[in-house]
């Protein structure tokens, strides 16, 4: 009768520690980017007139949680939790800095107050704004 329940709790314990190594956890930037932004890339990187543009975006639509110079120092961003980020930080690519600004932050993994930006700017003004907050890193 002991050996059954060995046997149990042994394949339960296994089975334990291969589903905490497979799953579970905040999954990275990457693993986190929707198939239909994989893969995107600015295609203003580096312009000076697309950086300028999107100064002006950024300040009209940013910069009260992100700060003007987008470090998460925003007079509204202060208030928020998590507080806004840093963006000044931000390390990954084109792709997942695109899907963040279009789709926002209101759902898990990121859990923030960042609304979804994809009905209120075109593709091209978020590349913009993408722009300039690489300028700013």
């Amino acid at each position: 009768m002991k050996r059954p329940l060995l046997i149990v709790v042994f394949v339960f314990i296994v089975s334990a520690v291969m589903l905490s190594a497979c799953g579970g956890g905040t999954p990275t930037s990457e693993s986190s980017i929707p198939k239909e932004y994989a893969g995107k890339t600015n295609p203003y990187a580096g312009d000076a007139d697309a950086i300028a543009a999107g100064k002006v975006l950024f300040e009209a639509q940013c910069s009260s949680c992100h700060g003007p110079g987008g470090k998460g120092d925003g007079p509204a961003g202060q208030a928020l939790n998590p507080p806004a980020a840093d963006l000044t930080k931000v390390t990954e690519g084109d792709d997942y800095e695109f899907y963040r600004i279009s789709e926002g932050g209101g759902f898990a993994p990121y859990n923030s107050a960042m609304p979804p930006h994809k009905s209120t700017l075109t593709e091209d003004q978020i590349w913009k704004i993408i722009s300039f907050v690489d300028s700013l890193k």
